[in-house]
Protein backbone atom coordinates (compact mmCIF):
# COMPACT_ATOMS: atom_id res chain seq x y z
CA UNK A 1 0.00 0.00 0.00
CA UNK A 2 1.39 3.38 -1.02
CA UNK A 3 1.45 6.14 1.57
CA UNK A 4 -1.35 8.67 1.13
CA UNK A 5 -0.27 12.09 -0.12
CA UNK A 6 -1.88 15.02 1.70
CA UNK A 7 -3.63 17.71 -0.34
CA UNK A 8 -1.54 20.80 -1.01
CA UNK A 9 -4.08 23.13 0.58
CA UNK A 10 -4.03 21.00 3.73
CA UNK A 11 -0.23 20.97 3.87
CA UNK A 12 0.01 24.74 3.49
CA UNK A 13 -2.25 25.28 6.50
CA UNK A 14 -0.61 22.49 8.47
CA UNK A 15 2.99 23.66 7.96
CA UNK A 16 2.86 26.85 10.09
CA UNK A 17 1.41 24.73 12.91
CA UNK A 18 4.26 22.23 12.67
CA UNK A 19 7.02 24.77 12.07
CA UNK A 20 5.66 27.32 14.53
CA UNK A 21 6.66 30.39 12.56
CA UNK A 22 8.07 30.33 9.06
CA UNK A 23 8.41 32.34 5.84
CA UNK A 24 6.80 31.14 2.64
CA UNK A 25 9.95 29.56 1.21
CA UNK A 26 10.54 27.47 4.32
CA UNK A 27 6.94 26.26 4.30
CA UNK A 28 7.29 25.34 0.64
CA UNK A 29 10.61 23.57 1.18
CA UNK A 30 9.30 21.60 4.14
CA UNK A 31 6.81 19.75 1.94
CA UNK A 32 8.46 20.21 -1.45
CA UNK A 33 5.79 22.60 -2.73
CA UNK A 34 5.89 25.45 -5.24
CA UNK A 35 6.54 28.72 -3.33
CA UNK A 36 4.16 30.72 -5.53
CA UNK A 37 1.36 28.23 -4.95
CA UNK A 38 2.08 28.27 -1.23
CA UNK A 39 1.97 32.07 -1.13
CA UNK A 40 -1.41 32.11 -2.90
CA UNK A 41 -2.88 29.65 -0.40
CA UNK A 42 -1.46 31.56 2.56
CA UNK A 43 -2.92 34.83 1.36
CA UNK A 44 -6.31 33.16 1.00
CA UNK A 45 -6.02 31.65 4.47
CA UNK A 46 -5.01 35.02 5.86
CA UNK A 47 -8.22 36.51 4.45
CA UNK A 48 -10.14 33.80 6.32
CA UNK A 49 -8.28 34.53 9.55
CA UNK A 50 -6.58 31.13 9.65
CA UNK A 51 -3.02 32.45 9.44
CA UNK A 52 -1.31 35.71 10.20
CA UNK A 53 2.03 37.35 9.55
CA UNK A 54 4.58 38.72 11.97
CA UNK A 55 8.15 39.96 12.07
CA UNK A 56 10.59 38.45 14.53
CA UNK A 57 14.32 38.98 14.96
CA UNK A 58 14.68 40.57 11.56
CA UNK A 59 12.62 38.00 9.66
CA UNK A 60 8.96 37.83 8.72
CA UNK A 61 6.81 34.76 8.48
CA UNK A 62 3.48 33.07 8.91
CA UNK A 63 1.83 31.65 12.00
CA UNK A 64 -1.41 29.78 12.45
CA UNK A 65 -4.21 31.45 14.44
CA UNK A 66 -6.57 29.79 16.90
CA UNK A 67 -9.18 29.57 14.14
CA UNK A 68 -6.56 28.11 11.82
CA UNK A 69 -5.57 25.49 14.39
CA UNK A 70 -9.17 24.37 14.66
CA UNK A 71 -9.50 24.17 10.88
CA UNK A 72 -6.20 22.32 10.59
CA UNK A 73 -7.27 19.75 13.17
CA UNK A 74 -10.57 19.26 11.36
CA UNK A 75 -8.74 18.62 8.11
CA UNK A 76 -6.21 16.29 9.71
CA UNK A 77 -8.99 14.30 11.37
CA UNK A 78 -10.82 14.00 8.06
CA UNK A 79 -7.63 12.82 6.36
CA UNK A 80 -7.02 10.17 9.03
CA UNK A 81 -10.50 8.79 8.59
CA UNK A 82 -10.35 9.01 4.80
CA UNK A 83 -7.17 6.92 4.56
CA UNK A 84 -8.01 4.67 7.51
CA UNK A 85 -4.90 5.65 9.46
CA UNK A 86 -6.34 6.73 12.80
CA UNK A 87 -5.36 3.54 14.63
CA UNK A 88 -1.86 3.69 13.18
CA UNK A 89 -1.44 7.35 14.20
CA UNK A 90 -2.76 6.64 17.70
CA UNK A 91 -0.32 3.75 18.10
CA UNK A 92 2.58 5.88 16.85
CA UNK A 93 1.73 8.60 19.35
CA UNK A 94 1.53 6.07 22.20
CA UNK A 95 4.98 4.76 21.25
CA UNK A 96 6.31 8.31 20.94
CA UNK A 97 5.32 9.53 24.41
CA UNK A 98 7.85 7.52 26.48
CA UNK A 99 10.54 8.35 23.92
CA UNK A 100 9.64 12.02 24.27
CA UNK A 101 10.13 11.90 28.04
CA UNK A 102 13.55 10.33 27.58
CA UNK A 103 14.47 12.82 24.88
CA UNK A 104 13.70 15.71 27.21
CA UNK A 105 16.01 14.28 29.86
CA UNK A 106 18.78 13.69 27.35
CA UNK A 107 18.55 17.27 26.05
CA UNK A 108 18.79 18.52 29.63
CA UNK A 109 21.90 16.42 30.15
CA UNK A 110 23.42 17.99 27.04
CA UNK A 111 22.82 21.48 28.39
CA UNK A 112 23.43 20.89 32.12
CA UNK A 113 26.38 19.15 33.81
CA UNK A 114 25.90 19.15 37.61
CA UNK A 115 28.89 19.80 39.82
CA UNK A 116 29.42 19.41 43.56
CA UNK A 117 28.62 23.05 44.11
CA UNK A 118 26.07 23.70 41.37
CA UNK A 119 23.47 21.09 40.38
CA UNK A 120 22.39 23.31 37.47
CA UNK A 121 25.81 24.15 36.10
CA UNK A 122 25.93 24.60 32.34
CA UNK A 123 27.60 21.81 30.43
CA UNK A 124 30.90 23.22 29.19
CA UNK A 125 31.52 20.02 27.20
CA UNK A 126 34.89 19.36 28.81
CA UNK A 127 33.72 16.03 30.25
CA UNK A 128 34.07 13.76 27.23
CA UNK A 129 32.55 10.73 28.94
CA UNK A 130 29.44 12.72 29.90
CA UNK A 131 28.93 13.98 26.35
CA UNK A 132 29.58 10.58 24.80
CA UNK A 133 26.89 9.08 27.03
CA UNK A 134 24.45 11.76 25.90
CA UNK A 135 25.28 11.18 22.23
CA UNK A 136 24.84 7.42 22.60
CA UNK A 137 21.42 8.07 24.12
CA UNK A 138 20.49 10.36 21.23
CA UNK A 139 21.51 7.64 18.78
CA UNK A 140 19.42 5.04 20.58
CA UNK A 141 16.44 7.39 20.57
CA UNK A 142 16.87 7.95 16.85
CA UNK A 143 16.68 4.23 16.14
CA UNK A 144 13.63 3.85 18.37
CA UNK A 145 11.99 6.86 16.74
CA UNK A 146 12.45 5.26 13.33
CA UNK A 147 10.71 2.12 14.54
CA UNK A 148 7.91 4.06 16.25
CA UNK A 149 7.03 6.12 13.18
CA UNK A 150 7.65 3.59 10.40
CA UNK A 151 4.07 2.32 10.16
CA UNK A 152 2.60 5.85 10.19
CA UNK A 153 5.09 7.07 7.57
CA UNK A 154 3.99 4.14 5.44
CA UNK A 155 0.38 5.34 5.58
CA UNK A 156 0.79 9.14 5.46
CA UNK A 157 3.60 10.49 3.33
CA UNK A 158 3.97 13.72 5.29
CA UNK A 159 5.36 11.71 8.23
CA UNK A 160 8.05 10.20 6.05
CA UNK A 161 11.34 11.98 6.60
CA UNK A 162 11.31 12.81 10.30
CA UNK A 163 13.53 9.87 11.21
CA UNK A 164 15.92 10.59 8.34
CA UNK A 165 16.17 14.28 9.26
CA UNK A 166 16.92 13.35 12.87
CA UNK A 167 19.60 10.92 11.75
CA UNK A 168 21.09 13.59 9.47
CA UNK A 169 21.26 16.06 12.36
CA UNK A 170 22.93 13.48 14.58
CA UNK A 171 25.51 12.77 11.87
CA UNK A 172 26.42 16.46 11.87
CA UNK A 173 26.78 16.32 15.65
CA UNK A 174 29.15 13.37 15.24
CA UNK A 175 31.11 15.58 12.86
CA UNK A 176 31.61 18.16 15.60
CA UNK A 177 28.71 20.51 14.81
CA UNK A 178 27.25 20.48 18.30
CA UNK A 179 24.60 23.06 17.51
CA UNK A 180 22.74 20.25 15.76
CA UNK A 181 21.85 18.65 19.10
CA UNK A 182 19.48 21.33 20.36
CA UNK A 183 20.21 24.47 18.35
CA UNK A 184 17.45 26.85 17.32
CA UNK A 185 17.19 27.97 13.72
CA UNK A 186 18.87 24.85 12.36
CA UNK A 187 17.62 21.35 11.57
CA UNK A 188 18.84 20.06 14.94
CA UNK A 189 17.73 16.85 16.60
CA UNK A 190 15.62 18.97 18.94
CA UNK A 191 14.00 20.92 16.08
CA UNK A 192 13.03 17.77 14.20
CA UNK A 193 11.75 16.11 17.36
CA UNK A 194 9.58 19.06 18.32
CA UNK A 195 8.12 19.28 14.82
CA UNK A 196 7.17 15.61 14.89
CA UNK A 197 5.60 16.07 18.31
CA UNK A 198 3.49 18.99 17.10
CA UNK A 199 2.55 17.06 13.96
CA UNK A 200 1.25 14.16 16.01
CA UNK A 201 -0.70 16.44 18.35
CA UNK A 202 -2.28 18.35 15.48
CA UNK A 203 -3.06 15.19 13.54
CA UNK A 204 -4.84 13.59 16.48
CA UNK A 205 -6.37 16.81 17.81
CA UNK A 206 -4.70 16.47 21.21
CA UNK A 207 -4.14 19.66 23.26
CA UNK A 208 -0.53 19.81 24.41
CA UNK A 209 -1.59 20.32 28.00
CA UNK A 210 -3.55 17.08 27.95
CA UNK A 211 -0.30 15.10 28.03
CA UNK A 212 0.54 16.17 31.55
Amino acid sequence: MLAAVSAVDDLVLHAPRVLGFAPTDRIAAHYGLDPGDVEDHLLAYGARGWVGTAAFDGTSGWFVTAEGRAEDERRMAAELDRVGARDVATAAYADFLPLNARFGRVCTDWQVRPTRTDPLAANDHTDRRWDERVLRALGTLGRELTAATAALAGRLQRFDGYAARYTSALARVDGGQWQFVAGVGVESCHTVWMQLHEDLLATLGIPRGAED
